[in-house]
């Protein structure tokens, strides 16, 4: 613990040594918070990597007079930097690529980005952005909804590529009344609003 504040103090003025050395000590501090990360689909090399870097960035801005232990603050700095991390590579995830197919046009034939963009009756910012809302309601469907539910908002909407049905033509296809579709469909645009509020 001693040692620590010396190579603080020596850090202080300046010595590149003392850093360095603090930055070694520590660094078994990276190991254990990577550990919670672990169920993460990121390598524990590129966690590791990631880690040290919040570890540098910790010695680095760590202030002695603040009173706080060295490892409480490069543990947070660690967490912090690997939670920033996995947030950015979370938004990449969700970016879509112009050839990845969106959907099917009503001949059944794949759509991508791309063509669309080519495709210059409407402004390319509304078409995109109608796109991406379409997809994301599409990921929201399968993410939220149970099987029955799903069914009904896609029979409801043509969400399937065929004409929207009643409640009634439902219902009849379903064997269940018209108030019971009625009152699933409620409670799935219900679920949906509430995904597109996270």
């Amino acid at each position: 613990m001693e040692e620590e504040k010396i190579a603080l103090e020596k850090f202080k003025q300046g010595d590149e040594e003392a850093r360095n050395l603090l930055i070694e000590r520590n660094l078994r501090l990276v190991v254990h918070v990577c550990k919670k990360y672990a169920n993460t689909n990121i390598e524990q090399d590129d966690l590791l990597s990631i880690g040290t870097i919040g570890l540098i960035k910790g010695v680095n801005s760590f202030n002695l007079e603040k009173g706080s232990k060295l490892s409480t603050y490069v543990s947070r700095c660690i967490d912090n930097e690997v939670l920033m991390y996995l947030r950015s590579t979370k938004k990449m995830n969700t970016e879509v690529h112009l050839n990845e197919p969106i959907g099917k046009d009503k001949d059944d034939n794949v759509i991508t980005l791309e063509e669309v963009l080519e495709n210059d009756d409407k402004s390319i910012e509304d078409t995109v952005d109608t796109k991406m809302k379409v997809k994301r309601m599409y990921n929201k469907i399968k993410e939220v909804l149970k099987d029955r539910e799903k069914t009904i908002i896609e029979l409801r909407f043509g969400l399937n590529g065929e004409k929207p049905k009643t409640q009634k033509e439902i219902a009849k296809m379903m064997g269940i009344s018209r108030s019971y579709v009625s009152r699933i469909e409620t409670k799935a645009i219900e679920k949906l609003a509430d995904g597109f509020k996270e």
